[in-house]
């Protein structure tokens, strides 16, 4: 599907990946919702994907119906189903997740604080920044650069 630049974006980061039986029951789970996903009574242009086995995207083009208050509460209840039958967290905001050449790892604020005084990690390593809003950020600023990510904001990063 081909989507608006400003389409929105809601992205769920697992606190593990997900295995082959997981991605068959989240595939099953995630069409039959957007292609039922509605806001007052209209369908709207949704669509998902899974990344790197551990990312939940949720997608609405709003160029046809905007998502409302109501619709993002049954996306925000299916994730919480999603969380309870795979016994996974999707909304644990501390969790943070960066790249270490192609694997993907995640510690908690306190383990990346001192991840990055002791520079193992640094300004230049990818960070996974869930709070895109839009589908052109997504695109372009999910996978960034700590120095371009809002975690350089947050924590004490080392600029060498």
């Amino acid at each position: 599907m081909i989507y608006s630049p400003q389409s929105k974006v809601w992205i769920y980061q697992s606190n593990r990946l997900f295995s082959n039986t997981d991605l068959d029951y989240l595939h099953t789970v995630l069409n039959t919702f957007v292609q039922n996903w509605s806001a007052h009574n209209h369908n709207l242009k949704a669509g998902y994907e899974i990344r790197h086995q551990r990312f939940i995207v949720l997608i609405v083009d709003e160029t046809q119906t905007g998502a409302s208050g109501c619709s993002i509460d049954k996306s925000v209840h299916l994730m919480k189903q999603i969380e309870e039958h795979l016994s996974i967290d999707l909304f644990d905001r501390f969790q943070i997740a960066w790249k270490e050449g192609e694997n993907i790892r995640i510690s908690n604020k306190s383990e990346f604080e001192n991840l990055l005084v002791s520079e193992t990690i640094n300004a230049n390593t990818i960070v996974f920044n869930n709070l895109v809003k839009s589908y052109e950020e997504y695109l372009n600023q999910w996978e960034t650069p700590i120095i371009k990510s809002w975690h350089f904001k947050v924590f004490a990063v080392p600029v060498s």
